[in-house]
């Protein structure tokens, strides 16, 4: 799933930062950077949208754990610490092989975790 929200990413103009970024905190599984900013990109994968499909299932904990990973990155790459950042979620359901993808931008802000 991964590679393929990458490479739809990428086809809107992404430039890739960091893949499956590995924190005591947590994992992120797309850094990119958009114009200025950097975007943390969550990929969640369901067959079907049952219990709220894909978006759903990147709940409060999940969002906590995803800004604490992004902090570590950042501290991490202090050149852009200073870049406006955003936590975005692609929300991908359907066949494996060739999934639907969701893009939904500024899915959540740091500051409401």
């Amino acid at each position: 799933m991964e590679a393929a929200a990458l490479h739809f990413l990428q086809a809107h103009g992404l430039q890739l930062l960091a893949r499956n970024a590995q924190s005591r905190g947590g994992e992120l599984d797309l850094v990119m950077r958009d114009a200025s900013s950097v975007v943390f990109v969550e990929v969640r994968y369901r067959a079907s949208a049952g219990f709220g499909g894909s978006a759903m299932s990147v709940d409060a904990n999940k969002r906590r754990k995803l800004v604490h990973a992004a902090q570590v990155w950042l501290s991490q790459h202090p050149h852009y610490a200073q870049a406006a950042c955003r936590f975005d979620v692609i929300a991908a359901s359907g066949v494996p092989t060739a999934p639907q993808l969701d893009w939904l931008r500024d899915a959540f802000r740091a500051d409401e975790c």
